[in-house]
């Protein structure tokens, strides 16, 4: 009798082996549920209907072999097809299940899990923000082997302008969000006088369009002589921005190009978080 269950192992129904660890045992899969599963991740992917033959090139497996699991994911309200063109796409019980995920994940939790291994990977410290009531707020530091003599720590609130952190918030919040808080950073955290930031305001987009191309901003050398640092930007499933990462350096051994390996791996870091938090993520301009 078939019951259209495929094992995880070469193929063959096998009692359990009492000399296979309980481990082993626990980590084998169901063949034809991950074979199947394919079809679902396709769908999300591109993120558009797709007809059969176009989802089964993509899934790797043929139209035929394709068309049972589509049944079966229609009977459940995984995947549904529109009678009009024929063209399958995610149905009503993925987007709950999305919904779901969404609801469960923390942002903040999920980047911490990655700061430890991105500062041992990059050899240089690096730094968690939120935008708070007061701006850009450091919630998270996680020090390299040999630890910056610089005053940042959990509650510090970054400049808007001065800053890779706060250029990162500035390039993604809404502008009269950015001209308000740069309008009040003087009295807050000084810095800049009223008449500097405003004119700084008036000249930056400049900066702020090229943040926004890269995801990822920089400084060098400020506002701390001889520190430099890359931020790069998290987003979630709307694309709003939910944090920043930054990494810094002593300028001698903190590489600011923008193809430099620091770079790459913050990008890395950042935009597998936005992954995660459903964010689909368009090509970086170079």
């Amino acid at each position: 009798m078939t019951t259209g269950i495929e094992p995880a192992g070469d193929g063959s129904e096998k009692a359990a082996d009492p000399g296979i660890s309980q481990e082993r045992r626990a980590q084998r899969g169901i063949q034809s549920i991950e074979v199947g599963g394919q079809l679902l991740v396709v769908l999300g992917r591109i993120g558009m209907p797709m007809l059969l033959k176009d989802l089964a090139q993509e899934a790797g497996m043929t139209a035929a072999k394709a068309h049972p699991y589509l049944v079966s994911f229609g009977k459940l309200g995984l995947v549904e097809q529109d009678p009009a063109t024929g063209r399958y796409q995610l149905g009503p019980q993925a987007l709950q299940l999305g919904l779901v995920c969404l609801q469960q994940l923390n942002p903040v939790r999920l980047a911490v899990r990655e700061l430890s291994a991105l500062a041992s990977r990059i050899g240089h410290s690096v730094a968690l923000a939120v935008w708070g009531n007061h701006g850009p707020t450091v919630v998270h530091v996680e020090e390299a082997t040999y630890p910056l003599h610089v005053n940042l720590r959990t509650g510090s609130v970054m400049s808007l302008l001065n800053t890779a952190t706060g250029l990162a918030f500035a390039a993604f919040l809404p502008s009269s969000v950015v001209e308000a808080m740069i309008r009040a950073e003087p009295d807050r955290i000084g810095g800049l006088s009223a008449p500097e930031a405003r004119q700084a305001w008036r000249t930056i987009e400049g900066t702020l369009a090229d943040i926004r191309l890269r995801r990822l901003a920089r400084v060098t050398g400020t506002p701390i002589p001889g520190i430099n640092a890359f931020c790069a930007p998290v987003f979630d499933h709307t694309g709003k921005i939910v944090l920043a990462i930054t990494a810094m350096g002593p300028s001698g051994t903190f590489s600011t190009d923008w193809d430099s390996p620091i770079a790459a791996v913050l990008s890395e870091i950042a935009d597998g978080i936005s992954a995660r938090l459903g964010y689909r993520l368009g090509p970086i301009q170079k």
